[in-house]
Order: C-alpha cells, then sequence, then structure tokens
C-alpha cells in the first residue's frame, strides 16, 4: 500500500483500484472504524470559508502574488480530519470490551474489577466493559462458567438464552445450542428466559432443552464437577454429551447407528480419554473406536 493512501481516502480521491487496494490493508479495517466512531462526534461549528475570508482580508500584497494558500488550505483539511480521527480512535478504544475466550481442552480464571471471580469451561467466551464496570456490571457469556460474586451488589450474566440475575452468589450457567442450564450453589439467583422470571434458592437447578425447561435438585455449598475435572450429566441427551467429550479432550468425535437422543446419566474423567469413552460406551452397551484424536461411537451391528 502507497503511503499517500490514507491522505487521498479521507479526501476521497482514492481511484476504484486504489480503493481496492487500500481494503486488502490489514490497516483499513482499524481506520474505517476509528471513521465510523468519529463520525458519531460533535465538534464545535467551524466555517472554512468565512476564516479564510477573513485571512484573505489581512494578507499584504506582496503574500498575494505567491501561490501557496490552496494546497496549505489542503493540508489543513486533511489536518483537520485527522485530529478528528484522532479523538474517534480514543472515542472508540475507550468503548471496547475486554473478552475472554478458551479453546478446546482449556479453562481460564478471571478476576473482574469488584473481584468477583469467573472461571471458564472449555470453548467459552466471557465479555464485559471494565471502563463503564461501576455502573454496568454485566458480563455476557457463550459456553460454560462458574460464578463467584462478591457480596452486596447486583450482578448480571447475558446469554442468547436467557438472563441470570444475582445478588453475591455462587452459581454455574452453561449456555449452548438449544441449551441453558443454571445452578445455584449459594445464595439466590433469579433467571428470566423470554420474558418469565424464576427464582433459584442454593441447591437448586434450571435446565432449559429446545425451549423445555425443568428444575431438579444440586448440591448446597458445593461446585459444578467440571472444576473437578470430571464432566457429569443428569438425563441429558447423548449429542451435548458426546459434544462435551470433543470440548474437554480436542477430539472429532462422531456416532453412528445409534440413537444420539437417548439420554445419559453418568460422568466422564476430563483427564483420561480412554477410560471417558469407556464411561460412555459401557452403560449405553455401544462400542467405540478410537484413532488418534477421532472417536467413532458405533452400535454393535454397524459395520
Amino acid at each position: 500500500m502507497q503511503d499517500n493512501y490514507l491522505a487521498k481516502w479521507l479526501n476521497d480521491e482514492l481511484t476504484e483500484a486504489e480503493l481496492a487496494e487500500f481494503k486488502k490493508s490489514e490497516a483499513y479495517e482499524t481506520y474505517q472504524k476509528i471513521k465510523d466512531s468519529s463520525a458519531r462526534l460533535e465538534s464545535p461549528e467551524f466555517d472554512m470559508d468565512k476564516a479564510w475570508e477573513s485571512i484573505d482580508q489581512t494578507k499584504t500584497e506582496e503574500e498575494t502574488k505567491v501561490f501557496i494558500l490552496s494546497p496549505f488550505k489542503k493540508f489543513l483539511r486533511v489536518a483537520a480530519v485527522v485530529a478528528v480521527l484522532l479523538a474517534g480512535s480514543f472515542f472508540y478504544l475507550s468503548t471496547l470490551n475486554k473478552s475472554f475466550t478458551t479453546d478446546y481442552a482449556e479453562n481460564k480464571s478471571i478476576t473482574l474489577p469488584d473481584a468477583s471471580e469467573v472461571i471458564l469451561n472449555a470453548e467459552s467466551e466471557l465479555t464485559f466493559n471494565e471502563k463503564k464496570w461501576d455502573s454496568n456490571r454485566n458480563v455476557d457469556l457463550k459456553g460454560e462458567a462458574y460464578f463467584k460474586v462478591a457480596k452486596g451488589k447486583k450482578f448480571t450474566v447475558e446469554t442468547s438464552e436467557g438472563l441470570v440475575t444475582v445478588l453475591g452468589t455462587q452459581f454455574n450457567v452453561e449456555t449452548r445450542e438449544d441449551y441453558f442450564e443454571v445452578t445455584c450453589f449459594e445464595g439466590l439467583v433469579s433467571v428470566t428466559i423470554n420474558g418469565e422470571e424464576t427464582k433459584l434458592p442454593a441447591g437448586n437447578s434450571l435446565l432449559t432443552i429446545n425451549g423445555k425447561s425443568t428444575l431438579s435438585k444440586a448440591m448446597v455449598n458445593s461446585e459444578p464437577t467440571w472444576l473437578a475435572k470430571e464432566s457429569s450429566f443428569k438425563s441429558i441427551p447423548l449429542h451435548y454429551v458426546l459434544d462435551e467429550l470433543q470440548r474437554q479432550f480436542n477430539v472429532d468425535v462422531n456416532a453412528k447407528g445409534i440413537d444420539t437422543a437417548q439420554l445419559f446419566t453418568g460422568s466422564f474423567s476430563n483427564e483420561n480419554l480412554e477410560l471417558a469413552i469407556k464411561s460412555i460406551s459401557v452403560p449405553l452397551q455401544i462400542k467405540f473406536n478410537l484413532d488418534g484424536n477421532k472417536v467413532l461411537f458405533y452400535a454393535e451391528e454397524a459395520p
């Protein structure tokens, strides 16, 4: 990319070919975001033509013989745009959210600005705005996380499946495709799904699969089993269990000739792949084949 592309882009002077080349550069997306943020900023009104008219009136006769005003005027316009872009970049950067993610077979601990603790399970993402935390104690969650919320203040977890609101407590939230589960281990949790609120005291769990919700009991003053390197399930469709196996071990899991909608109750170790596979296959009386990082579950009569 040529060095003068930025100035020409700011003045809308790029040809179609130059613009296409500029858009391929790594810096283009950042410049465009800053420019978009700058467009929302309000600046004092400034009459450029009136200002130049005033300058023209005070020029000496000798200065009028030197034709340098037009390029200088163009330079000032570019400088003004750059100044606005710099201000816009500050505005844009100050509104950025802080995001934490985990890959397959990875957990991560996060300390929030109010000293609340969050532990992310595998293949999960947590996002929040650190600069606005005092006025907006919200986090966005994709995947699964265990929360230890600091006492005394309201705390909200937003997911695509529902909203969880608490006041100093410990709870676990898992949100996957068509799957949403909230378990309260201490205190009180409020869960809102499609505008309907459910209060969960300690020792209770709310599970929603494909829009159907059920309540069940959980251990009080305990923790989710995945923190102890074990994944546990109670009457959960098998395909969710296989998805979790894939997440915990970073393997490619497939099933052939078996009903993945059948319910599974049990647990598997998150540290020993072969033992985990047997913990699933033996109770269901199905076969498996482990080849490198590929796992196949199949019925006994399947080829």
